[in-house]
């Protein structure tokens, strides 16, 4: 799977309305085909920095972001943000979660 994990640095006065702005572009990635996942978390440490988790199938990265609603998604939340986004973009074995060995809750 194509495994990738970005760090957005959204502008304080976006921050309330981040979940909205991205909800569109959220609810058409996790509709793909091929889109395992699509999960926005938010730093504990620096409230302005959401995180996105998301995967996909082999086959599918080239299609989301050639989506009409990638492609839009890019052009509504730049006006929010303070910097580039970070990314990590990797391919690892699985199409899943894997249990963590070391702590395991019965």
């Amino acid at each position: 799977m194509i495994f990738i994990t970005v760090k957005f640095n959204v502008k304080p006065e976006w921050v309330e309305r981040w979940p909205e702005l991205t909800a569109d572009f959220t609810a058409a990635t996790r509709a793909e085909p091929g889109n395992l996942w699509f999960d926005w978390s938010r730093s504990l440490e620096n409230p302005n920095e959401f995180v996105l988790v998301e995967a996909f199938k082999d086959d599918a990265a080239e299609a989301h972001v050639g989506s009409d609603h990638f492609q839009q998604a890019m052009k509504d939340m730049v006006q929010a943000l303070v910097e580039t986004p970070k990314i990590i973009n990797t391919v690892i074995e699985g199409e899943d979660w894997s249990r963590m060995g070391e702590l395991t809750v019965e």
